[in-house]
């Protein structure tokens, strides 16, 4: 049960952007801007990202919503995604990816672990600016985003298909055009 009067039956952060619109509609700016707005990372990476930030955080909500948005964006290579959240060291990603990722969960720790050595190494793989920014940002705001829903007691479904519902809603609406309603 949430610690705050929530929406009957409306999940994670689902019933916090029903109760409290008026946050909602910044923080959905925020996610659409994040995962598909202009980067040199495709949808389908940035909602990895952010389900691999989510996944350290245990946030089962934000985790399994933005993993199922990514399985949705990487289409026939959807399996990626659980490899990802099973054992970055053993998927097949690519080292781009891979350095990404490994600053990500740096900055979910701890955004001063982060080192010059770690961005050298993502640029060595091909990462540019944009992607290095976008990564550390997406971090930051998942952060947030999982104390969010995790601090004031939302609950995540069970279901397995609640989530993929979700991800094809996010994946094809975005999250400006998100309909809340729908849960």
């Amino acid at each position: 049960m949430a610690h705050i009067q929530l929406p009957e039956g409306a999940p994670g952060i689902v019933g916090l952007m029903i109760a409290y619109p008026e946050t909602r509609v910044h923080l959905s700016g925020l996610a659409e801007a994040l995962l598909r707005g202009p980067s040199s990372l495709t949808p389908g990476e940035r909602e990895l990202i952010a389900s691999y930030v989510s996944s350290g955080n245990a946030c089962k909500f934000c985790m399994q919503s933005h993993a199922a948005a990514a399985r949705v964006h990487f289409g026939e290579k959807s399996r990626l995604v659980d490899q990802v959240l099973a054992d970055l060291p053993t998927a097949p990603v690519s080292a781009k990816m891979r350095a990404l990722l490994a600053i990500a969960d740096k900055v979910r720790r701890d955004g001063r672990l982060v080192q010059a050595a770690d961005v050298e190494r993502a640029r060595a793989e091909g990462a540019d600016d944009k992607a290095i920014h976008d990564t550390v940002l997406i971090a930051a705001a998942f952060c947030m985003f999982n104390r969010y829903v995790d601090g004031l007691g939302t609950w995540a479904p069970e279901d397995p298909a609640h989530y993929e519902e979700t991800g094809q809603r996010l994946a094809n609406q975005g999250y400006v055009h998100y309909d809340f309603s729908k849960g």
